[in-house]
């Protein structure tokens, strides 16, 4: 499909059209509070198949719902106790559950992949908020952007990799987080499986006790892939200067071409995150290197998708 994307305005009128595109079986890119997230019907088959072929997705990579409420989320999956606590503290919010798959819950198949658990969360977004009760049903999102590369962050990113093989983009401004949600699995032992949008220190407070990590490499949940999250240049991890034809992704007080966080700010490098990545990339330099980002909090996060960003590409 090579057809226009037509451009909606995040007010009244531009809920209801892109409503009635999800309807449809038609594809809606819109914001999240952590990236621009590419939207189908998550119960009709042919809408859900279709965000697989315009990110050129690999099928056996599930998705998460996005949903208005954990009333909607009951529905679909065996909620829990421990669920609850997770629920009460980061709902709405940028924390995505994987929890069994209710009976009756009507999804398509394609969502989960063929397992037997659906990832679900609440965007706290107002634009994401207006469109789920807009169209009023659950919208399977991965991220906005063709499979494999750079996460966007804002609309225009959106348009530079999707235009003409989706249907609208729901224009909500920049992201403010800036990072995918954090995937926790509650099929069993409560378990990290990505880092992303809400610390896991702040999650093990929450339940009392530290999350299990992911040790297997099935994959389990979205974002999970060995490489990901790429731009088009090599990416060199840990630099602490800048070689010959390379540019410099810095944190903290160092001399580069863009800086996450002069301050050191991991909340404030998460939400630059991806945005940088892109701007780099677009200086058609060879490498962008990067500096050393601290193992705490979000740097977590952004460290997981800077080895999935340079990560050997298949």
């Amino acid at each position: 499909m090579q057809n226009p994307t037509e451009m909606l305005h995040p007010d009244t009128p531009g809920f209801e059209r892109a409503a009635d595109i999800l309807r449809s079986g038609a594809l809606v890119a819109f914001p999240t509070e952590t990236v621009y997230g590419l939207g189908a019907d998550a119960r009709n088959d042919r809408a859900v198949a279709r965000i697989f072929e315009a990110k050129s997705r690999p099928h056996f990579n599930p998705l998460i719902v996005h949903l208005p409420s954990v009333d909607a989320a009951k529905k679909l999956v065996e909620w829990s106790d421990t669920a609850n606590i997770l629920a009460s503290a980061f709902w709405p919010g940028p924390l995505t559950l994987v929890m069994p798959l209710r009976q009756g819950h009507g999804l398509s198949p394609l969502v989960t992949a063929g397992l037997s658990t659906l990832a679900i969360r609440l965007p706290t977004h107002p634009v994401a908020q207006a469109l789920l009760a807009a169209f009023d049903g659950p919208i399977a999102a991965p991220s906005a952007n063709p499979s494999g590369q750079i996460s966007p962050t804002t609309a225009a990113h959106v348009s530079q990799g999707l235009t003409g093989l989706i249907d609208a983009i729901l224009d909500g401004g920049a992201c403010d987080v800036g990072l995918e949600s954090t995937i926790v699995g509650l099929a069993d032992t409560p378990t990290l499986l990505r880092p992303g949008g809400v610390p896991s220190e702040a999650i093990a407070q929450a339940l009392g006790a530290p999350l299990a990590d992911h040790d297997s490499d099935a994959l389990t949940a979205p974002g999970q892939m060995a490489s990901h999250y790429a731009p088009g240049a090599q990416v060199r991890l840990n630099a602490t200067s800048r070689h010959d034809g390379e540019v410099l992704l810095g944190f903290g007080p160092t001399e580069c071409d863009l800086n996450l966080s002069r301050a050191g700010d991991l909340v404030e490098a998460a939400a630059n995150l991806f945005g940088h990545l892109h701007a780099l990339d677009a200086l058609g330099a060879g490498t962008i290197a990067v500096s050393p980002i601290p193992e705490t909090g979000l740097g977590r996060a952004i460290n997981d998708r800077l080895r999935r960003a340079a990560a050997p590409r298949g």
